[in-house]
């Protein structure tokens, strides 16, 4: 196969949007020059291990089937104390209206806490579960909504129309949102929280409201909290009572409100008047809420029961299948973690992974893919493994230079997009000039910067979404996929580069023999792709229904990578045309996108509009809003010479009639609309002076020093660094 010579072409014939002259430099000197860092869809970086101590309080081995709640009601608290606490931040009640709660501490809850400081002087850490489980300007939010409602229900302010809400945002985590449910009901019994979709929601608790009617404030406070608890065998007492009458409306209320919960008694007073009894009614959880409940093997171990010989070993054999029964289960958790990987390929990552976890490649699911020559943070689930297994395995794969952390279990896998960006932080050295240009270097370099700050970048596919390839380029492989040419598309993907290592030593045999068995025994164990790939031509042939069977050992995130690939290829060359053609002018026929906040591809057809000739002649629109189709069955093109250029290109590659569906792959390609222009947010930078020793002559010394960039910034998903880097330096890499 010839060699593909117009590979820096394809890079260097893309156009620039900016007209500063910029400089040269080089990026990616070592991987620690380039670190990409995964936001969330909360907007969260996510190597912040905020929610380590969550993670480490729902991972301990406990009790076996038993699960753990976690009590909030005592967490911040001494044992014996009447330390004041306030319920809401930044609040002030007076004291009728129940500033502040006395609350004691159960000894159990003290020796956790005496645990977890080390130390017995009944000192206390006040610990902030809202604060660790909230940004801080959704906590603050949170506590200014909760004051809104007090202040209403105190100026005896009905609230209009329905019921006031505040969102917490959605958390993907059900750990994380049972943890959240909790602690806002803990601190404001006074609120509820509701569920929607992994949304929380907050509202008024109008039942607290009610109790107040016939309670004190700080009874209702405690009542609510106690409910929430749900603490085994526990029991909450209202302040004692002499009038019958009102003794039956709480009675009423709470087994109205939550008699399939608790249940209610009037109990007299030790010391009384038999004539005027004070009487106080007390709460308990109902028996049949537990009694039917499965107990947990420690609980059965406990229970004093004396068996024969045979029922011994009956027993015995029913307590472990229970046992084994709970194994299974539990090991089908889905976990959550972010993985930190450096100069590593991220299907060699996945491949080595699933080795070491017993697993196979599908079973990981990812947001995005990231860059081989750099140090990236993402973040990762994977399926049928335990917490415990991945943290075995840390000494391993830190010889591969990938770490694993934030483990937690999780409901959901993660898609592709599933993000809200990435944040870069990039060392640029050696900078120097552009070649004939004698300005400053410093203001060339701080010109760039701003230039691009406020103009933005052509938002091309970078060129390792291709893959740095000289023979074969992923996209080659994605147009044989479209075009169903299997076997063809197995000798691209094994396509040997011109180099003498073990890896295209095999690749070269495979292609002169087709003896994918021996192809296995020369390609190294680290090639997991390839060598799935071997093993299922070794098993089915090299035929075309033997190529179809192999290209399924690859995940189907990997199938369609390739077919994904050849789309951003062509998406390249049309933004080039469309401003060869028009410049950044917005003209009749182009693609705009309608929705002013999107910062991804996943536009429908909906929020797409096509421009008219009024609207060119107004400026209706400006170029930052242009969209390009990414290629698809489920898009339109645009009405102009970009939408003819579309279709001469589908022409030329053997695509006029293809539906972008392999069906024998289960590949669907619906297409998407991508945006021409973007802009980095929240950049930073700095240029640092390092000074190089010249030995020049025989005992003298020149020093010598060169410029670095320091620069970080975020980008949207699926926007490329390095595109955005060669727009500021005006130079390809």
């Amino acid at each position: 196969m010839e060699e593909d010579t117009d590979f820096r072409v394809r890079f260097s014939s893309l156009c620039f949007i900016t007209d500063h002259v910029g400089f040269h430099g080089t990026i990616k000197s070592s991987p620690s020059d380039f670190v990409v860092t995964e936001i969330d869809e909360q907007g969260q970086l996510v190597n912040k291990a905020t929610n380590e101590w969550i993670s480490k309080v729902l991972h301990e081995p406990n009790n076996f089937a038993k699960k753990t709640k976690l009590d909030f009601q005592n967490l911040s608290f001494k044992e014996g104390s009447n330390q004041e606490v306030n319920i809401v931040t930044g609040c002030s009640y007076d004291d009728q209206n129940l500033t502040d709660i006395k609350t004691d501490e159960s000894a159990s809850e003290k020796e956790v806490m005496e645990k977890n400081d080390g130390t017995s002087k009944g000192k206390e850490e006040k610990v902030d579960v809202l604060g660790n489980l909230l940004d801080e300007k959704t906590n603050e939010l949170l506590n200014h909504f909760a004051c809104d409602i007090k202040e209403k229900w105190n100026s005896k302010t009905e609230l209009i129309g329905s019921s006031p809400e505040f969102s917490l945002g959605r958390i993907l985590d059900k750990n994380q949102r049972a943890i959240l449910h909790s602690a806002v009901r803990q601190k404001f019994p006074f609120l509820i929280t509701v569920g929607k979709n992994s949304e929380i929601v907050v509202k008024p608790n109008l039942e607290y409201k009610e109790l107040c009617h016939l309670v004190s404030e700080e009874e209702a406070f405690d009542f609510f909290k106690y409910l929430d608890a749900k603490k085994e065998n526990s029991k909450f007492t209202f302040k004692p009572d002499t009038n019958k009458d009102h003794r039956k409306a709480v009675h009423h209320f709470v087994n109205k409100k939550f008699g399939n919960l608790v249940e209610t008694k009037s109990f007299p007073e030790l010391s009384y008047n038999a004539g005027n009894p004070n009487v106080a009614i007390t709460v308990r959880f109902r028996e049949k809420t537990h009694k039917h409940r499965k107990r947990s093997l420690f609980e059965c171990r406990d229970q004093k029961v004396i068996y024969t010989g045979e029922e011994l070993m009956v027993h015995q054999r029913i307590v472990w299948r229970y046992w084994d029964i709970y194994k299974s289960k539990n090991k089908e958790k889905d976990q959550a973690f972010t993985l930190r990987k450096e100069n590593l390929e991220m299907f060699e990552a996945l491949g080595f992974l699933a080795i070491k976890l017993g697993v196979i490649p599908s079973d990981f699911s990812y947001a995005g893919l990231k860059d081989k020559k750099a140090i990236t943070y993402q973040a990762m689930v994977v399926r049928k493994v335990t917490p415990e297994r991945l943290k075995n395995i840390e000494k391993e794969i830190e010889k591969k230079r990938m770490n694993v952390f934030n483990i937690r279990s999780v409901d959901d896998s993660l898609r592709l997009g599933q993000l809200k960006g990435n944040h870069f932080d990039i060392t640029i050295r050696n900078l120097r000039n552009q070649i004939n240009d004698s300005s400053n270097l410093r203001e060339r370099i701080l010109e760039a910067i701003e230039n691009v700050k406020n103009k933005g970048f052509v938002n091309y596919y970078g060129p390792q979404r291709f893959g740095m390839g000289r023979k074969v380029h992923t996209d080659q492989i994605g147009l044989a996929l479209l075009k169903s040419e299997m076997v063809e598309a197995v000798k691209l993907f094994l396509t040997p580069e011109d180099l003498d290592d073990p890896v295209n030593r095999a690749k070269k045999y495979f292609l002169q023999t087709e003896d994918a068995k021996g192809t296995l025994s020369l390609m190294p164990e680290f090639k997991v792709r390839e060598r799935a790939l071997l093993e299922s031509l070794h098993r089915f042939g090299m035929t075309e229904e033997g190529c179809i069977q192999a290209w399924f050992s690859f995940p189907h995130s990997m199938r369609i990578f390739y077919v994904h690939a050849y789309s951003s290829k062509i998406w390249n060359e049309a933004v080039s045309y469309r401003f060869a053609t028009y410049g950044s002018r917005v003209v009749e026929g182009d693609l705009v996108s309608l929705d002013e906040d999107v910062d991804d591809e996943h536009f429908t057809n909906s929020k797409v509009h096509l421009v008219t000739e009024e609207e060119e002649s107004a400026n209706t629109y400006a170029i930052h809003q242009v969209v390009l189709p990414v290629l698809g069955y489920n898009i339109q093109y645009p009405k102009n010479k970009i939408g003819q250029w579309y279709q001469e290109i589908l022409s030329r590659d053997g695509l006029q009639t293809c539906r972008f569906k392999v069906p024998t792959l289960k590949l669907n390609v619906p297409g998407c609309y991508r945006q021409i222009l973007k802009h980095p947010r929240n950049v930073s930078y700095q240029l640092m002076e390092e000074h190089e020793t010249d030995v020049k002559t025989e005992g003298s010394h020149v020093d010598e020093a060169t410029l670095s960039l320091l620069i970080s910034f975020d980008l949207d998903a699926s926007c490329y660094a390095t595109v955005c880097l060669r727009e500021i330096m005006k130079h390809d890499f």
